[in-house]
């Protein structure tokens, strides 16, 4: 039995242009009883799904300004608030969050959801673990979204941008998420900042939001490490989907350097879009990119 909190929904009163019904999946194997939440909009029997993967501080709130474009050109989408993160159950023991068991509960959520013909849509987090699921599942999967993101194999060492976020994240458990998405989003509105902030009404919900920085591989032997090399060449001898890449160049961690890298990983990936105004959370100028993406994939 893992033990969990589960946010009051009166935290959830008035988010600012989030209207979108709940939907829980429950007891998915190997996860019982956590509930896990996701968005689902759009055509619900169309043939295209776009799979949005949220990363750190954030939840399912970072893609609404994608969701309703996808939603518009007839297509599903998905939005699952990762364990630990939006209307998902949060284990209390930050040991429960592993690389292995954010993994494992998407590949569960998707098989229990039976999504196919799946359009990754991901950032951060979102790709460091959604990048690893192809593979798994080649079969679900045929378009790449990839927005400011990496395979970390711990082989290189960690940027000094990124350690200098890890090492305020150890020093700030209880981080004040609204103030640190202000931050980093300048554009965002009060209420904006404060719905990512939602979630989380004091430190005890945060244990998720915390462990994130330190689970990025440092080293080739890091757990999610080896899975992260073995995408990377699952990728580059195997894809054969399409893709569209989007960089916010405004990402001192994981800016244009970064997903150069990646780039080079994935065949066939045409030149990506540049949004030199965006920082990392580049769905907060997600009606732009999923625009484009829609119009490179035929799907508009």
């Amino acid at each position: 039995m893992i033990d969990a909190l589960r946010t009051p929904e009166e935290c959830f009163i008035d988010i600012p242009a989030f209207p979108y019904v709940p939907h829980y999946v429950e007891n998915l194997p190997g996860f019982e009883p956590l509930r896990m939440h996701y968005v689902d909009t759009g055509e619900t029997e169309s043939g295209e799904v776009f799979l949005c993967l949220h990363g750190q501080p954030t939840w399912s709130y970072l893609y609404r300004k994608m969701l309703p474009v996808f939603a518009a050109a007839g297509h599903r989408a998905v939005a699952p608030d990762l364990f630990g993160f939006g209307r998902s159950d949060k284990p209390v023991k930050e040991e429960v969050y592993t690389f292995d068991f954010h993994r494992r509960s998407l590949i569960a959520f998707i098989e229990a959801l039976d999504l196919r013909n799946i359009t990754l849509v991901c950032q951060d987090w979102g790709g460091l673990l959604g990048l690893t699921l192809p593979m798994a599942m080649p079969e679900r999967f045929s378009r790449l979204l990839v927005m400011n993101t990496a395979l970390v194999t711990g082989e290189e060492p960690l940027s000094e941008g990124f350690l200098a976020w890890r090492e305020w994240a150890r020093k700030n458990p209880d981080m004040d998420i609204a103030a640190l998405m202000a931050r980093t989003t300048p554009h965002l509105s009060k209420a904006e900042s404060r719905a990512y902030a939602a979630p989380y009404p004091d430190i005890r919900y945060k244990a998720g939001v915390r462990r994130f920085p330190d689970m990025v591989p440092d080293r080739p032997d890091a757990p999610g490490a080896a899975i992260a090399r073995q995408a990377r060449d699952w990728f580059a001898s195997e894809w054969r989907g399409e893709s569209f890449m989007a960089v916010g160049h405004q990402d001192p961690v994981l800016g244009p350097p970064a997903m150069a890298l990646l780039r080079r990983h994935i065949p066939a990936c045409p030149d990506p879009l540049n949004l030199h105004h965006a920082g990392h959370f580049v769905q907060e100028w997600g009606d732009e990119v999923a625009t484009a993406a829609l119009r490179h994939f035929g799907l508009s």
